[in-house]
C-alpha cells in the first residue's frame, strides 16, 4: 500500500511578544478538495473555510464533493468522487467517513473501512502524488450511541472516534485535523451550541468550528475575528479553542512535521532594531530561501535576522519541494513596531 505523506504542509506560527499574529497569502491558489457526507456541506462547511481563507489574505481554491450518509465504502462507490479528484492536482483533499464507522477496533475497520479507503487513496495519488490527504476527526452525538455500549455516551463515542481516526492516520500516515476534540473543549465550556435539533449534525457555529480547525491546521494562524459568519465574541472563543487544542495535540497528530516558526522581539542593543530567530522544518524541500528586509536573504533552514523598524516588515519564504512545486509565504511583522509604539506611548502617559 502507498504511504499518504503530506508533501507541502505549512504551518506557520509568527510569535511577537506572547502574541500569536500573521498575515500570510500564496502567490499561487491552493486547491483544497473536501469529500465527505452532511458534517461537511451542512451550512455549507467548505465556503466557510473559503471565506476565513481569504479574509486572511490567502489565495485558495475551495470545493466539496458530499453526499449525506455515506461512509468510506460508499464514497469508493460514487464515481463523482473520482471525477472530482481527477478535475485538478489538488495540494489537500479532506476525507470525511461515516462518524460511527469508526468507532470500531481495528480489527473491524481493517475489513469494513480500510479496503475502500485504500481505492480512493490509490485514485489519489495516481492523480498527484504529491496531494496532502488530510483526515477529518468527527465528533460524538450529544447523547451518544444506544445501539452498543462502547458508544452509548457522548464522551465514549468521541473517543472511539478519535482512536479510529487516529488509527487511519497510523495506517496511511497522514495527519488528522481534530475537530471532534476541538467540539469537545468548546462544548464543555457550554457557551454555545454546537448541534442542530437531531443532536448530531452541526449547527451554524458546529460548522464555524470545523471550517476554523481546518485553516489553523493548514496554515497554523488564527482567523480574523469580524469576518461575519457568526458573532464575533463567538468567534473568538471558538479560534482560541483551535489554538489550544493544536499547540497540545500538534505532535500526535502529525501536523508538525512541516513547520516554520519565528519569533521576534526587540533588539536589546539598539532599540531601532528587531531580531527574528526562525527555524524551517520541512521535510522533503529541496530549497528554502527566506528573504527579509531591503533584500537580505538566508538559505539555512534556522538563524536569526535583524530587520530595522523602516524596513520593509513583510518577510517572504519561498519552498521548492521535492515534487517541483514551489509555493511562497509572507508573514508581516507590523506587529513589532505597533507593540512598540504602545510602550512608547505608555512612558509618555507615565
Amino acid at each position: 500500500m502507498k504511504d499518504i505523506m503530506l508533501k507541502k504542509f505549512f504551518n506557520g506560527i509568527l510569535a511577537l511578544f506572547a502574541t500569536s499574529s500573521a498575515v500570510s497569502a500564496q502567490v499561487e491558489p491552493l486547491n483544497v478538495l473536501f469529500i465527505g457526507n452532511s458534517y461537511t456541506h451542512m451550512n455549507n462547511m467548505p465556503s466557510m473555510f473559503d471565506k476565513i481563507a481569504k479574509d486572511a489574505g490567502m489565495n485558495v481554491n475551495v470545493e466539496k464533493c458530499a453526499q449525506s450518509g455515506a461512509s468510506f465504502k460508499v464514497h469508493s462507490e460514487r464515481p463523482e468522487v473520482y471525477e472530482s479528484i481527477s478535475k485538478r492536482k489538488w495540494d489537500y483533499i479532506i476525507l470525511q467517513g461515516y462518524s460511527r464507522e469508526l468507532t470500531f477496533e481495528p480489527s473491524h475497520i481493517d475489513t469494513a473501512t480500510v479496503p475502500y479507503l485504500n481505492k480512493i487513496m490509490d485514485s489519489i495519488q495516481k492523480n498527484n502524488k504529491c496531494t496532502n490527504v488530510l483526515f477529518y476527526m468527527t465528533w460524538g452525538y450529544e447523547d451518544g450511541y444506544h445501539e452498543r455500549e462502547e458508544t452509548d455516551t457522548y464522551a465514549k463515542m468521541t473517543q472511539r472516534i478519535e482512536e479510529g481516526y487516529r488509527y487511519l492516520s497510523d495506517l496511511y500516515n497522514a495527519p488528522v485535523v481534530p475537530v471532534g476534540m476541538v467540539w469537545k473543549e468548546v462544548k464543555e465550556s457550554n457557551t454555545m451550541d454546537l448541534y442542530v435539533k437531531d443532536r448530531a449534525h452541526p449547527s451554524k457555529y458546529g460548522s464555524f468550528l470545523i471550517a476554523s480547525t481546518f485553516f489553523q491546521s493548514i496554515f497554523g494562524m488564527q482567523q480574523g475575528e469580524d469576518i461575519g459568519i457568526v458573532r464575533e465574541r463567538r468567534a473568538m472563543k471558538i479560534s482560541a479553542a483551535v489554538q489550544d487544542v493544536l499547540s497540545k495535540k500538534r505532535e500526535s497528530y502529525k501536523l508538525d512535521r512541516f513547520q516554520i516558526d519565528l519569533e521576534a522581539k526587540t533588539d536589546e542593543v539598539d532599540p531601532e532594531k528587531a531580531v527574528v530567530q526562525y527555524n524551517i522544518n520541512y521535510l522533503g524541500a529541496k530549497s528554502i530561501q527566506l528573504k527579509y528586509g531591503d533584500g537580505g536573504i538566508l538559505e539555512d533552514a534556522s538563524g536569526a535576522f535583524t530587520v530595522k523598524y523602516r524596513e520593509n516588515p513583510k518577510v517572504q519564504i519561498d519552498i521548492v519541494t521535492e515534487c517541483d512545486s514551489k509555493r511562497t509565504y509572507y508573514r508581516n511583522l507590523d506587529l513589532i513596531l505597533n507593540e512598540r509604539n504602545n510602550r512608547r506611548k505608555k512612558r509618555k502617559k507615565d
